[in-house]
């Protein structure tokens, strides 16, 4: 059973996967509206995959007896100035969820909630591959700059993105 500090503290973070859910969906759009195709699709399994976050969340409250909460989504922004500003954006937003899935395995160390350390080592562990591929795509697109075939090319690759499911939603439900 989980303890109400940590329930509270998991309810928070499912919001957190959602918002962020809802601000990828916003960054398809832009880059849809910019023509980005391949951008948009890319932005796309990272809201499908945040929604997969939030539910493994969810059905980790539920399966420990706790009480899911949710609460409102606050607004995300709209407008980039540019196909870079956004994925600068995706990194700055990976980063901070990166410390505030630390902050959560801090709260689990601090009441001894074992089983929680053990779910969060998973999120833990995939951070660090959404850190590490945004910051490559970052890295090409500052190579090439404004060029349009460069452009064209990075846009091309990230459109062949294939969403996967999350390992441990497999086994959540």
């Amino acid at each position: 059973m989980l303890n109400s500090r940590i329930e509270t503290a998991l309810n928070a973070h499912i919001n957190v996967e959602m918002w962020s859910a809802y601000l990828y969906l916003s960054m398809s759009a832009y880059c849809h509206n910019e023509g980005y195709t391949g951008m948009a699709h890319w932005f796309q399994v990272q809201f499908k995959e945040e929604q997969e976050h939030a539910q493994i969340l969810f059905n980790y409250v539920v399966s420990r007896g706790g009480r899911v909460k949710l609460a409102p989504i606050a607004e995300v922004e709209t407008e980039w100035a540019s196909a870079l500003a956004v994925f600068e954006h995706t990194l700055q937003h990976e980063k901070k969820v990166t410390m505030l899935i630390n902050d959560l395995y801090t709260v689990a160390l601090e009441e001894k909630d074992y089983a929680t350390q053990s779910m969060l080592r998973w999120f833990i562990d995939e951070q660090v591959e959404e850190e590490a591929g945004v910051h490559d795509i970052l890295n090409h697109l500052r190579m090439v700059k404004d060029n349009g075939y460069g452009l064209y090319m990075i846009d091309k690759d990230l459109g062949a993105r294939t969403y996967t499911q999350p390992a441990p939603f497999a086994t959540a439900e």
